[in-house]
């Protein structure tokens, strides 16, 4: 919803603003098969790069870190394919992904207070279980929900090779994303525009109830928010004041 008050990107050179999701005007809509291309160049991109830098740099691979964290391949998912997803935006990325690594980080350290690494292996189970349900608590109470990084705080228990590294996790979770991020900064405002929006806290846009489930029939499934009154509202189009 714009506020009449233009974005302070509006007052960047626009062969920069371009890239950081500014737009004068609102993109046109595009074909499948554009979005289909570009999902496919920016995941292949992204993941790439990450593989690239943690997979070949020997400052990395000498402190025993791991290629790329599992959890940004379905990161890549977000902020590839579904870039208008308010969760597949820079906020819950870098945040819930940074969250989701310091509570599992923490979790997975208490449980090695246990007297032997037996112990710690039989109860391996429940600090995998603690730090993803936390971490899901924890973005939510921050606005940074992003669903991969639920994967970020269990890998962080449950994988032996993240456990190694420690809290040398944490930055490399936070460099992932950026290279994450700047990739998609790239690629998806050739043809379409991303982020929408940088600092608002992440929220989930509700699924349309089928009528099936007892939900309210709709002939425009489109018509997604339900206003205060009962009364059903078509989804509102981010502005470029809100990127």
């Amino acid at each position: 919803m714009s506020t009449g008050t233009k974005h302070r990107l509006a007052r960047w050179p626009t062969w920069l603003s371009r890239w950081l999701g500014y737009r004068a005007t609102p993109p046109p809509k595009r074909p499948e098969y554009i979005i289909w291309f570009w999902s496919f160049i920016g995941a292949f991109c992204g993941i790439s790069l990450i593989q690239a830098v943690f997979g070949q740099a020997q400052y990395f691979i000498s402190r025993g870190v791991p290629p790329i964290v599992a959890s940004y391949g379905a990161s890549a998912v977000l902020i590839y394919g579904s870039i208008d997803a308010p969760l597949a935006q820079p906020r819950p990325l870098l945040g819930g992904h940074f969250i989701g690594a310091l509570v599992g980080v923490c979790i997975t350290k208490l449980f090695h207070l246990l007297p032997t690494e037996e112990r710690f292996q039989q109860l391996e189970w429940l600090a995998g279980s603690l730090a993803c349900a936390t971490s899901i608590v924890a973005m939510q109470v921050t606005g940074t929900t992003h669903p991969p990084a639920g994967a970020t705080a269990l890998l962080a228990a449950v994988n032996s090779d993240i456990r190694d590294i420690g809290w040398y996790y944490l930055p490399v979770v936070l460099l992932t994303s950026m290279l994450a991020l700047v990739v998609a900064l790239l690629l998806n405002n050739i043809q379409r525009r991303y982020p929408v929006f940088w600092f608002h806290s992440a929220v989930s846009i509700p699924a349309p109830v089928s009528p099936d489930l007892g939900g309210p029939e709709a002939d425009n499934y489109s018509k997604i928010l339900v206003g205060s009154q009962g009364s059903v509202e078509p989804p509102k189009q981010e502005m470029s004041s809100q990127v």
